[in-house]
């Protein structure tokens, strides 16, 4: 099979689809599809609302064509799928968007065409849950009439330097013909090199994995900050004071939410437990991750009660709402969990965040943002995201943000002194 001169589709442009297509748009013929005609709108005009792409490499793909007509996939050889893979409120696999797009392709493939997932999915779902649906909705066979591959995203929401083609690429195929197809495929735009897996298993375990260890390696510095909050000292410090040492691990406590560390572990665990095996240290890390937020505006409300704040009249002004920092990306936020806590105690919140989209955070999660400044003060402060915003924020402005005698400053990333923030006036609390 020679690709070179075949059209391919990117089925799905989100943040990890959108950049995707851009690069294989400047060498080839490239259909962009997605299902959200406001999304496809906003890219003919030339803007990207992830802001992982700039208008001139939107320009700079000139053989890029998007499209919400599932019409316009007919025309394509090879078809890249980059939907979200979702968990539900049972932290359960949602494969709905996978197995819908799979639908969609299934009724545009024909005789030799190849179906690509970069989805993040357990081990094992391409052949078990997508290939199925292809051959239901296309009439033909696997691996004798059209074939699959499977290559991982990893994307990093916000990174502006390590970027799609500087991220080495995991690929895979279902016949080793095909697997030479598919790393060739991203080898002409992947200047950092590729890595053929084995199988598509191999490639969709490695993917999981990746985050299921960055996961346990943030649950286990979460937890020794509840250890040593017990105990009385300052977490970064001991973790700056072990950092010395060359093979200690720089990670540092926090709220993990996205789509991506917050999520992968549960596929796994899900397939785990298919399987008959039931995981336990992965399931510890999530619980500990999952507690954080909660476990956040707990300790800023036994602050405030100590302080003497009525806390059933008070207003906490929470900063950030997007899932990491200088990003405007809010799924699985996990400060909204925070937000929900103090709710539940009567808090009155108002949330600011110069990144986030106020229409997609009240469709999201029912919340309106709102300015937290010196013309609007607060009862206490809450610093949730690390956006370059706030890190330029002097200890006398935040101060300012805040009404009465003795406000709590959760600077939940570690953003500020704390001695000098405790010398402004706060009382401080960080992760």
């Amino acid at each position: 099979m020679n690709p070179s001169h075949q059209k391919i589709a990117i089925v799905g442009l989100g943040y990890v689809g959108l950049p995707l297509a851009v690069e294989f748009g400047k060498q080839r013929p490239v259909v962009g599809f997605d299902i959200n005609a406001a999304r496809i709108a906003e890219l003919k005009d030339g803007h990207d609302g992830t802001l992982e792409v700039a208008p001139q490499d939107l320009v700079a793909a000139a053989q890029l064509r998007f499209s919400s007509d599932p019409d316009d996939l007919k025309a394509c050889q090879i078809f890249i799928v980059t939907v979200p893979t979702p968990v539900g409120q049972a932290n359960r696999p949602d494969l709905t968007p996978l197995v819908k797009a799979s639908e969609t392709v299934g009724k545009a493939l024909k005789q030799g065409d190849i179906v690509i997932y970069e989805s993040t999915v357990y081990p094992g779902a391409t052949e078990e849950v997508c290939v199925p649906v292809l051959e239901k909705f296309s009439g033909k066979k696997f691996n004798v009439d059209f074939f699959c591959g499977y290559s991982p995203e990893r994307i990093n929401p916000g990174d502006k330097i390590n970027t799609l083609t500087k991220i080495k690429k995991i690929t895979s195929g279902s016949t080793p013909e095909v697997a030479d197809t598919v790393d060739a495929l991203y080898g002409s735009i992947i200047t950092a090199g590729t890595h053929k897996a084995s199988s598509l298993k191999v490639a969709e375990a490695a993917k999981v994995i990746e985050n299921t260890q960055r996961d346990l390696n943030i649950a286990l510095v979460n937890e020794l900050s509840v250890i040593f909050d017990r105990l009385g000292i300052d977490t970064i410090e001991v973790l700056e004071a072990a950092g010395s040492k060359w093979n200690f691990l720089p990670f540092r406590p926090g709220m993990v939410g996205g789509h991506c560390i917050g999520v992968d572990p549960y596929y796994l665990t899900h397939k785990a437990e298919e399987v008959g095996y039931h995981p336990q240290v992965i399931l510890a890390g999530r619980r500990i991750n999952d507690n954080m937020a909660r476990y956040v505006a707990r300790n800023v409300i036994k602050r405030m009660i100590g302080n003497g704040i009525d806390v059933a009249r008070s207003t906490v002004g929470v900063l950030g709402i997007t899932f990491k920092e200088n990003c405007p990306d809010v799924r699985n936020s996990k400060v909204v969990d925070m937000v929900h806590e103090f709710q539940a105690w009567g808090i009155k919140v108002v949330v600011a965040d110069p990144w986030a989209s106020a229409k997609e955070v009240a469709h999201e999660y029912g919340l309106a943002l709102g300015p937290v400044d010196h013309a609007h003060p607060v009862d206490s402060l809450v610093v949730a995201v690390g956006h370059h915003e706030y890190r330029q924020l002097a200890l006398a402005d935040l101060r300012a943000y805040c009404r009465g005698d003795q406000p709590v400053l959760a600077d939940v990333k570690s953003l500020y002194n704390r001695h000098e923030a405790a010398a402004a006036g706060f009382t401080v609390f960080r992760l």
